[in-house]
């Protein structure tokens, strides 16, 4: 599993990398994090807001911090 967190390294990008991270470890589970902050990247995926989250490249949301509950549904999925 791969999971992209698309942002300059604001605030809420760095609390959904978190809760992303407490999701993985919650669930045992084991996936490449990756931090996309170059501007054109994630203009590519089509987020006008960030934070966003893209998992194995579909993009699951933009322009909020999921909580750590939410996350583990989708991950599960």
């Amino acid at each position: 599993m791969n999971i992209k967190i698309l942002g300059s390294g604001c605030k809420n990008c760095k609390k959904l990398e978190s809760n992303v991270k407490d999701a993985l470890q919650q669930l045992n589970m084991s996936a490449e994090v990756e931090k996309v902050e170059d501007f054109k990247t994630i203009a590519a995926y089509g987020v006008l807001q960030t934070p966003g989250l893209v998992v194995d490249e579909k993009m699951i949301s933009s322009g909020k911090v999921l909580d750590v509950d939410k996350l583990k549904e989708v991950l599960q999925k």
